[in-house]
């Protein structure tokens, strides 16, 4: 069986074309691909013209923004990410010691950056030296849409204890905690030792865009009422910034905020719901497939060892 679209004669396919393609999917454009592969953007543009021909499938929609994946191309970007896989555990197996690095690319919602994301990061950079990792920032649709995509490796995305688990994935807990309120220090809300829903809503709220778990969560938590006055941000480290400089409180998981840059200076502080309130859970997630990138297979098990050191460390209070 052949992957659709694709003629059976197709021996003139060579390696660094796939590599080439999957390239521009992953940065969006032609010419952040040549920039990132040290090519001209005409000799890249013209090898994945050659591929096209060579498969007889359009893989690229090119527009003025750039170029993204076409329908055939989604449907084939499996099958190609399945071949480059296939050439790295030949090359590791033949002993290949100089081996094309790989980039390993995680979508995050901007959760638990630095008593997690940071660190896993370092502890894999230890065992990996010549493969990059990128950090995209994204809402939790983006992130999902680039996994099924091939776009993202892995995300880091939050998740309601309760809600269903989307099935197309390979869901991984890593931390599990509360919502909180974020303040300044100075604030009224700071002397609480809970803040209630009445006394958030009397206090300008950084609040996330939809799109965002939080989002959700505080739509539901306010029932219908309306604080004071509200912002909207994209992210938690948006939301912290926005608090730092006095704009107002904000809610997130507590694993956002407890570890962070401006929690250890004392620039935010946290204080829990009043109340009962569900668990939030950080959710590290991949699209299934057969096989996986090795390097993407080791960073997950960095997150997941990380996490559970997390989980082992004594509490802290706000």
């Amino acid at each position: 069986m052949h992957a659709p679209g694709i003629r059976p004669h197709s021996a003139g396919v060579r390696t660094e074309q796939l590599e080439y393609i999957a390239a521009v999917t992953r940065l969006g454009s032609l010419r952040r691909a040549a920039e990132e592969l040290r090519l001209s953007q005409p000799a890249l543009s013209e090898t994945v013209r050659n591929l096209e021909r060579e498969l007889g499938v359009d893989l690229l929609e090119r527009k003025r923004s750039g170029a993204t994946m076409s329908a055939a191309g989604r449907e084939l970007l499996p099958h190609i990410v399945d071949v480059l896989d296939a050439v790295d555990r030949l090359r590791a197996a033949a002993g290949e010691q100089h081996r094309i690095s790989r980039m390993v690319r995680v979508g995050t919602v901007n959760a638990a950056t630095v008593p997690l994301l940071i660190p896993a990061v370092r502890e894999f950079r230890v065992a990996h030296p010549l493969t990059q990792v990128e950090v995209v920032a994204a809402q939790q649709t983006d992130i999902h849409r680039a996994l099924l995509e091939g776009g993202f490796d892995l995300g880091l995305v939050n998740h309601l204890e309760g809600d269903d688990m989307p099935a197309e994935f390979e869901s991984t807990e890593l931390v599990r905690g509360r919502p909180v309120v974020c303040m300044r220090p100075d604030s009224p809300l700071a002397a609480r030792a809970a803040v209630s829903v009445d006394e958030l809503l009397a206090e300008p709220l950084v609040a996330m865009r939809s799109g965002y778990v939080m989002h959700r969560y505080v739509h539901r938590l306010l029932d219908g009422r309306l604080p004071s006055f509200a912002y909207s941000t994209d992210g938690a480290e948006m939301g912290k910034l926005m608090v730092a400089e006095g704009l107002g409180a904000t809610v997130l998981p507590d694993f956002s905020v407890v570890g962070d840059p401006l929690e250890r200076c004392g620039a935010i502080t946290y204080r829990p719901l009043a109340g009962d309130t569900p668990r939030i859970l950080l959710m590290l997630r991949r699209r299934r497939a057969e096989s996986v990138p090795r390097a993407a297979r080791d960073l997950h098990e960095v997150f997941v060892r990380r996490a559970r050191r997390l989980e082992d460390a004594p509490p802290r209070s706000g």
